[in-house]
């Protein structure tokens, strides 16, 4: 049998007063008419005492009879099984499990650290219990598996300026990483019947050696973002000022005076400090 038998037992209340009857009647028989004969009839009901088994809730018991699967009780309650019966207790409650932060290279080489948080429980005791040797350890080992396997397959950022322009990244595509994570544990866990119920990256950083390097890196890429953005604004304003000027006939400019005119508006709207007016109290030629 490779697969996974739900059974249910006997009532246990039943065989509880069975074995009351067979425990207290011998030795009320023994005392009363003192026949110590009748105190033999107390090794069966002993031995029957080791048959009741209790179930709680999202909770199991595996059974087996001498080396011998039988069958997994999972609705809970009191029970009796066959006193022979080894008893093996498996949890189906969910379980969460936090990895610990792994030293791995992503798809572009660079070492980062990255953990998951993973929540899992036993759906198949069979396969827990016996396919593999700990369920738990196995759990463990294979999640730190996929995570090393996961971050190699992409990159941490995404950088277009060295011709690196992936639509998936660990740091920005949460959702599609965490979802590839969760099939790549839930394939590896399907052999030991474990349920994957969620998978999600719980630590994502840089290793230590090249966070500086790669902050600043960042940091100057938001500084050309900004400053694209910023000469994009001015030389619109500079258009409409240059269209308003003619349209409204304010001032006749010459080539010379419109080029020198962009020079300053641009030097005032992209500098990063205030601009310092100087005041022309002649003509405009001087």
């Amino acid at each position: 049998m490779k697969e996974e038998k739900i059974i249910v037992p006997a009532n246990g209340y039943l065989m509880l007063v069975v074995f009351l009857v067979l425990f207290f009647g011998p030795i009320f028989y023994a005392i009363n008419f003192e026949q110590p004969e009748y105190l033999l009839i107390l090794i069966p009901a002993l031995i029957l005492a080791f048959g009741f088994v209790m179930v709680q809730p999202n909770g199991s018991r595996v059974l087996l009879l001498f080396g011998k699967y039988v069958g997994t009780i999972k609705k809970n309650g009191f029970y009796w099984v066959n006193p022979f019966y080894t008893k093996k207790k498996i949890s189906l409650r969910a379980s969460n499990f936090d990895s610990e932060r792994l030293k791995v290279n992503d798809k572009l080489g660079n070492p980062v650290m990255i953990s998951t948080i993973l929540v899992w429980r036993v759906q198949d005791t069979y396969k827990a219990a016996f396919d593999v040797d700990n369920y738990e350890n196995f759990v463990r080992v294979q999640t730190d598996a996929a995570v090393r396997k996961l971050a190699s397959m992409y990159p941490y950022d995404n950088f277009a300026d060295e011709g690196h322009d992936e639509d998936i990244t660990l740091r920005s595509s949460v959702n599609e990483v965490s979802e590839a994570l969760e099939r790549e544990i839930d394939e590896r866990l399907s052999i030991a019947g474990i349920e994957v119920l969620e998978a999600r990256i719980g630590y994502l950083a840089y290793a230590q050696e090249i966070a500086n390097a790669m902050l600043k890196r960042q940091q100057a890429t938001a500084i050309v973002a900004a400053r694209h953005k910023i000469v994009e604004g001015a030389v619109s304003m500079v258009e409409m000022a240059i269209e308003e000027l003619n349209k409204n006939e304010i001032v006749e400019l010459d080539e010379e005076r419109k080029a020198a005119m962009v020079s300053n508006l641009m030097v005032v709207l992209c500098g990063d400090k205030e601009a310092a007016p100087v005041v022309n109290t002649g003509t405009l030629s001087h």
